[in-house]
């Protein structure tokens, strides 16, 4: 009893302030910038590809600027990655069970990759988060123009990351990020957590298209999120914080919608949104998601405007089956315990 009492006290903490408004800020700014450009040339609903690329400014929080540089660039190309692969099936027109196959395979590449350069926040999640949403609105832009935006966008986040190293301008040319080298067998470390990635993705695409709901890429996208704790009790947690968040993201995104706010209006308060998200990320999960699920929403809106209730209906849906599959994988799929090597007995 004491146990479960602990970690349900764990599942509404809210950890300490670490500076956090500095990177909020910087994500902040590395948003507003690329869709102020974009409301200004009066094309919002590009904002998609923008916002993406921005998302390279949550990644290093806590690191020197030089190594945040080369964390944020790494985050990046994976980033670009997504949305262009994202936008060249929708171009392609993708059927539903290719677009499960596809996100599937490169989450488990994806997990690989993240695992090796240790991108933190961790896993590949943004990343094919980024090519399930692309993929799934109408590319009304050549690829390479929406690639170019997102990779715009990019570059003006990791600019504002490295921006304080102004200040000091102090290099250490010993200084690199920490990466791990794939080696032993596959079914060890690096190649089981790929193999929970490619299992959580493809049983959550499936399963959100046999049960008919509109956004597979959605669910998919969640069951990503409880594989990137790192024990088994952060997995559980940030599974139910992923649920409880969204719907408590989807109360104030239906307040919003409410309004029934107009393009410029939908803009702003995907920028403002995101500011609160990044100053509780770190903290808790569940809060910071609160404020990131009404920014997508509005964010898909933008881009390809939905009814808001089968909006929100699909997206609660999608949320809990594909957490739930996440939370399942990470119960089920265990990596072996490494065994201790034998002592051999002294010669005689």
């Amino acid at each position: 009893m004491s146990q479960a009492l602990r970690y349900a006290r764990e599942l509404v903490r809210v950890g300490p302030a670490n500076n956090d408004h500095l990177p909020a800020l910087r994500v902040g700014l590395g948003v507003t910038v690329p869709l102020l450009v974009l409301l200004a040339s009066g094309h919002p609903e590009l904002s998609i590809y923008a916002v993406f690329g921005a998302f390279a400014g949550m990644y290093g929080r806590g690191e020197r600027h030089q190594l945040r540089l080369v964390h944020q660039a790494q985050a990046a190309a994976v980033l670009l990655t997504g949305v262009t692969v994202g936008v060249f099936l929708s171009i392609a027109q993708i059927q539903s069970w290719g677009l499960v196959a596809i996100e599937a395979s490169l989450a488990g590449l994806g997990s690989l990759v993240a695992d090796k350069i240790r991108l933190q926040p961790a896993g590949p999640f943004f990343g094919i988060f980024a090519l399930g949403a692309c993929a799934s609105v109408p590319a009304v832009v050549p690829l390479w123009v929406a690639s170019l935006i997102c990779a715009a966008s990019a570059l003006f986040s990791v600019l504002i990351g490295f921006a304080g190293w102004v200040r000091d301008r102090a290099w250490d040319p010993a200084a690199k990020r920490s990466a791990d080298p794939f080696s032993g067998p596959w079914m060890t470390g690096a190649g089981v957590h790929a193999s929970r990635y490619v299992l959580a993705v493809a049983a959550a695409g499936a399963a959100g298209i046999a049960l008919g709901v509109g956004h597979a890429y959605w669910a998919m996208a969640a069951a990503a999120v409880p594989l990137a704790g790192a024990d088994l009790p952060s997995r559980v947690r940030r599974g139910i914080h992923r649920i409880l968040g969204t719907f408590a993201g989807l109360a104030v995104t239906a307040a919003l919608l409410l309004l029934q706010p107009g393009t410029t209006m939908l803009a702003i308060l995907v920028m403002l949104l995101l500011f609160p998200t990044e100053l509780f990320m770190a903290r808790h999960y569940g809060i910071a998601l609160t404020f990131f699920t009404p920014a997508i929403l509005l964010m898909t809106q933008l881009a390809n405007p939905h009814e808001p209730v089968s909006l929100l209906v699909d997206r609660g849906t999608e949320t809990l089956l594909g957490a739930a599959v996440g939370i399942v994988v990470v119960l089920l799929v265990r990596a072996p315990r490494r065994r201790a090597p034998r002592r051999r007995a002294p010669l005689r």
